[in-house]
């Protein structure tokens, strides 16, 4: 068990919904001694969690990202991170993003990562001349992270936090799905769970509207990659919303206001409103430059993506089947 030296004060316990103690937290982490076999090379990351370092293994000479996670006396750990953690210990997979090990320093806890040249939203904005991403990368990257997210969800893990930031890619071309601290594994029939899940611009409409039943469930993860499709196609996000009714209303006005005929029941969802605007008009076509007319199979699979009703979006598995990537040799990744 980790024990801390009587003259440092513990962490306290809280056993609330956001938190968790070094006690429960103990059985997932090393001794700080390893912490020494790392040297840090420069700060490449900052945010609510914490603050992401580029380093280097000693030993090896390999390069890392080392996650250095926020502890206070009053809060403890972070439970996203213990979600993070045990999450990452079960996905082992060349489309999820490798946990090397996860460290303790007094009053410090250290997540050390495979390094990955960019994440995908850093990667776009070197394009910021450029119209769009490669045509021939886009199909690399949509069906890498399709192959990871299968992957994910055959054992039950939705990662609820798809979005550019959170895939990462090598200057080789591969792609990785990272950031679980909001994955949650999930059981039939499901149980309930929070919409206070996906940044708000790739949040699916179910989320939005409320639903806390089985129809939450693998689509949220799928809606998102729809979001991910378009903003590779054109370098700019879909559904630009700055609030939840007016991401409602980003996504109505360009896929058409939902009925009970396209997706039953949505009236009945607890945010769903009377006075929402009709819009009749299905315009996405022309808000991804014409996709349909230019790729009729990659606006086959986007509009799969964006089903309203969550039980009649494509999954991973068949996503990777789509003729969109008939020409696609998963063997031989384009390089950057």
């Amino acid at each position: 068990m980790l024990k801390t030296p009587a003259s440092t004060p513990a962490f306290t316990v809280h056993q609330d919904k956001n938190t968790i103690s070094l006690k429960d937290f103990a059985k997932k982490i090393q001794q700080s001694s390893r912490m020494a076999n790392y040297s840090r090379i420069e700060k490449i990351g900052e945010g609510t969690y914490g603050v992401v370092y580029k380093g280097r293994d000693k030993a090896t000479g390999n390069l890392v990202a080392l996650k250095k996670v926020r502890l206070t006396e009053d809060q403890g750990i972070p439970a996203t991170t213990l979600r993070e953690v045990c999450t990452l210990k079960e996905l082992k997979h060349k489309r999820v993003v490798n946990l090397l090990e996860t460290l303790m320093e007094i009053g410090k806890l250290y997540l050390v990562f495979e390094y990955i040249d960019f994440d995908m939203r850093r990667y776009m904005d070197t394009l910021k001349d450029e119209e769009c991403v490669p045509r021939h990368l886009t199909k690399s990257f949509m069906y890498q992270i399709f192959d990871g997210l299968n992957f994910c969800h055959a054992r039950r893990v939705i990662h609820r936090d798809l979005k550019p930031q959170n895939i990462l890619v090598a200057k080789n071309g591969q792609v990785k799905i990272a950031d679980f601290g909001l994955a949650r594994a999930f059981s039939v029939p499901m149980r309930a769970v929070t919409h206070e899940i996906v940044t708000l611009w790739y949040r699916s409409p179910e989320v939005l509207l409320g639903t806390c039943d089985s129809a939450y469930g693998l689509g949220v993860d799928i809606w998102s990659m729809g979001c991910i499709f378009a903003e590779l196609w054109t370098l700019n996000p879909l559904f630009e919303g700055d609030s939840e009714i007016d991401q409602c209303f980003k996504i109505f006005s360009i896929l058409s206001t939902p009925n009970e005929e396209v997706w039953p029941g949505v009236s009945h969802l607890p945010n769903w409103h009377t006075f929402f605007p009709h819009w009749a008009t299905y315009t996405l076509s022309e808000h991804v430059d014409n996709m349909e007319t230019t790729d009729p199979q990659a606006f086959d699979l986007l509009k799969r993506c964006f089903f309203y009703n969550p039980a009649d979006r494509i999954f991973a598995i068949e996503a990777m089947a789509h003729p969109y990537f008939k020409d696609f040799d998963p063997n031989s990744i384009p390089l950057l």
